[in-house]
């Protein structure tokens, strides 16, 4: 019986590597008593404008189960508000409100900052690189990769 051929966990590093650069961000965000959700959410409404629910989740990659309870939090701060959408109101739209502009305005050049700093410190072709290729693995075909064979659970070893 030959060994499995062991892989590098892919999943774990980008882990890693996602970590390793948010920890240069965290403290913007506590300083101003943000969470990561919550800054991905005031960056994505002021990008892309008001959203319903299920697009700000996939805009900012947070379940929608969690998303409910962030956006609570953030509704009771002020930075958001839900309104019915005009044309159907059985949908839900989400906006920032003008403290949640004001909070984008004062960390936005935080972050840019804060971007040229590692900039600088590990270059920009590592981050354009970077960018590459991560653009170029979310655009592969995953979504036709067969899943593993499992084997049954009632047999014995």
């Amino acid at each position: 019986m030959s060994t499995p051929k062991i892989h590098r966990n892919l999943p774990q590093l980008l882990l890693k590597a996602r970590d390793a650069l948010l920890g240069h961000f965290r403290g913007i965000l506590t300083h101003y008593g943000l969470t990561e959700q919550q800054w991905r959410i005031v960056r994505s409404l002021r990008e892309q404008g008001p959203l319903e629910p299920n697009q700000l989740c996939d805009a900012c990659q947070i379940l929608s189960p969690s998303m409910v309870g962030v956006l609570n939090r953030m509704q009771m701060q002020e930075l958001v508000v839900r309104e019915r959408a005009p044309h159907d109101q059985r949908r839900i739209i989400i906006s920032l409100t003008p403290q949640g502009e004001a909070v984008y305005d004062r960390i936005a050049p935080l972050v840019e900052a804060q971007y040229q700093l590692i900039e600088a410190a590990i270059g920009r072709d590592l981050i354009d690189q970077t960018y590459a290729q991560i653009v170029r693995l979310l655009s592969a075909p995953l979504d036709g990769v067969p899943a593993v064979e499992l084997p049954s659970l009632d047999t014995e070893d």
